[in-house]
């Protein structure tokens, strides 16, 4: 299995490559004054750039407002403690972008989430107030519309077959005010919604439900390679077996509590009815 490390890697060289556009890997090795076999490497994740390398890569290919995304994913890449103070250095964009890598690369999906809607189902409007009270949390560069595009363009993966999403939310999440009334009602239809998608599979961990495991921090599993974990102050990319089955476990507990179809929806109708009053 490659490591964190190796993957970080190939995906820094896959937005690499994205950036050098039309040109050919010739013609930016000498537009650099590089061995052409160093721009491939790079490209290939075969090797790992320093900051001079992609601060020069992003003014040579015409793209010199990138090179802080570029440093703070290279300097993101042998941990695997992210912080957000790291890896926001150039907004919340980035961390969209590489987050669509590891989306692409999945087919089985299973997701915690005790505090909001997940991003895969946010409407744009909830999304935008999403990014920007973390934005003013973390006190990180403010490109809210497009971090809100590349979350709404990677929900396209929910109408592809071959994929499964298996969505577990706590119900706190459908009364959390992160929006306004308005935004969180259609917010709310919107989960609505996708019930019955045959990608989707939506349950709600109703308040009162017997729980073996407390109700806390939102985590993704990536099919059986890769688990990412929010905190306040960083993800965990975590790709330890030991670690992959203890989420897994976490996981298979909530979901024995959640419930779906007619009573998922029963439970979002009665929170939509909330904020509509207030609306």
């Amino acid at each position: 299995m490659p490591t964190d490390f190796q993957q970080g890697r190939e995906a820094l060289g896959r937005r690499l490559r994205e950036l050098r556009g039309e040109a050919t890997q010739r013609e930016l090795a000498a537009l650099l004054e590089w061995p052409q076999a160093k721009v491939s490497k790079l490209e290939t994740g075969r090797q790992t750039a320093t900051p001079d390398d992609l601060k020069a890569w992003a003014e040579h290919t015409g793209h010199v407002e990138v090179a802080g995304e570029l440093v703070a994913r290279l300097q993101g890449l042998e941990t695997h403690t992210r912080s957000w103070r790291r890896q926001l250095r150039a907004g919340h964009r980035p961390v969209q972008d590489v987050l669509t890598i590891e989306y692409e690369r999945t087919a089985d999906f299973r997701v915690w989430q005790g505090a909001m809607v997940v991003g895969i189902l946010q409407t744009p409007d909830y999304a935008r107030h999403v990014f920007s009270r973390m934005a003013e949390l973390q006190q990180s560069p403010r490109d809210v519309e497009d971090a809100v595009r590349a979350r709404v363009r990677r929900q396209e993966l929910l109408y592809q077959p071959g994929r499964t999403f298996h969505i577990l939310l706590w119900e706190a999440a459908l009364h959390a005010g992160m929006a306004p009334p308005d935004v969180l009602a259609a917010q709310l239809d919107r989960l609505g919604s996708v019930i019955g998608l045959d990608t989707v599979r939506l349950g709600i961990v109703p308040f009162g439900a017997q729980l073996a495991v407390p109700p806390a921090n939102g985590f993704w599993v990536y099919d059986e390679r890769l688990v990412i974990v929010e905190e306040w102050h960083a993800e965990l990319w975590l790709d330890d077996a030991d670690s992959l089955a203890l989420y897994r476990r976490v996981w298979d507990s909530l979901d024995s509590a959640a419930v779906y179809g007619t009573h998922a929806r029963r439970l979002i109708s009665r929170a939509r009815a909330h904020f509509a009053d207030l609306a």
